[in-house]
């Protein structure tokens, strides 16, 4: 049996709701038609049409597979097309989500550059700090930082992030540089307030009783907290105190001397930052592109270090991506 043809004989006859209508479209006898229908679904094991000499109707299975086959058909034809257009060529919407924050610095930057190198795209940024359902709010994909909770979503990382205790020249000259995480007690830390998502505080690699280090938690106090990161970041940059921030939102500051790292040999081992999306043997072109687009711009140091307003320079050169997931 030719699976491919008989798939699009299939679909062919739901759709059109008749044998001998279908079979006109294509040229052939009704007869063959139907011996294509009876090979498909021998070999599925399951009965997806109900025909009579009036009319065929799709039985519960049948309707579902008729999803399947049209997506399956309609894959193939984007692959036909890119082929006969000389080269890769993504096409239809893409549907993003990421944190806020990092959304606004890291990824929004980027859609224009990425949209420009595939016209036939369009895309949807979705920018939001609550963890989003991929599969129930129509996602394709998202960016996220941090440690991942177990889940059914394949992730790939395409990043690292750090986590750093940082001020600027101006507070650390009026207020000493700490040397040890101890010392902060003494120096005003810009914190999350309570109600805030980041319950177990500032981490820093320690020595452990019986050798190597340990990963452990302080939480430092100062005269102001704030649920909002934001707010802590503007706060360190106005020479308010100490506060202990991701690269991705620091990194730039550092590069030009708006602020310094301090305890930088007690920092955490660096954490990760991913792109996660539904487990699909075969994910959509445009999908893979856009990862591959990040993963190229994210593996730049200079990325991280340009201003936080400066775009995307330019794209990168298109490859053609390999059948697995990225």
């Amino acid at each position: 049996m030719d699976k491919l043809k008989a798939f699009e004989s299939f679909v062919s006859v739901a759709t059109r709701g008749s044998l001998t209508a279908a079979a006109r479209a294509e040229g052939v006898a009704p007869a063959i038609m139907g011996r294509r229908l009876d090979a498909l679904e021998e070999h599925l094991g399951v009965k997806l049409l109900v025909r009579t000499t009036r009319r065929i109707t799709l039985t519960h299975e049948g309707s579902a597979f008729l999803e399947d086959c049209q997506r399956l058909l309609a894959d193939v034809a984007n692959a036909e097309a890119s082929v006969s257009a000389g080269g890769v060529k993504a096409s239809g919407h893409l549907r993003v989500t990421a944190p806020a924050g990092f959304g606004r610095r890291h990824v929004a930057p980027l859609v224009p550059c990425f949209l420009a190198g595939h016209p036939d795209v369009t895309l949807s940024l979705n920018l939001s700090d609550r963890v989003v359902d991929l599969a129930a709010e129509g996602f394709d994909c998202a960016v996220r930082v941090g440690d991942l909770p177990d889940s059914s979503l394949v992730s790939v990382r395409i990043a690292d992030n750090r986590r750093l205790c940082v001020a600027t020249p101006e507070y650390l000259r009026r207020h000493g540089t700490p040397r040890h995480p101890s010392e902060l007690a003494q120096h005003d830390c810009l914190t999350l307030s309570s109600e805030a998502s980041q319950t177990r505080g500032w981490a820093f690699c320690m020595p452990a009783e019986g050798g190597g280090t340990e990963v452990t938690y302080l939480k430092p106090g100062g005269p102001m907290d704030c649920s909002d990161g934001q707010v802590l970041h503007d706060w360190c940059l106005a020479g308010h105190g100490i506060a202990w921030r991701s690269t991705w939102e620091v990194e730039g500051e550092i590069a030009a001397g708006r602020l310094i790292p301090v305890l930088e040999e007690f920092a955490a081992p660096p954490n990760g930052i991913f792109v996660l999306f539904p487990q699909r043997k075969h994910l959509p072109l445009r999908v893979r592109l856009w990862i591959d687009f990040l993963r190229h711009h994210y593996a730049q140091p200079a990325f991280w270090s340009r201003p936080a307003a400066a775009p995307a320079q330019a794209a990168p050169p298109v490859s053609t991506p390999k059948d697995d997931a990225p």
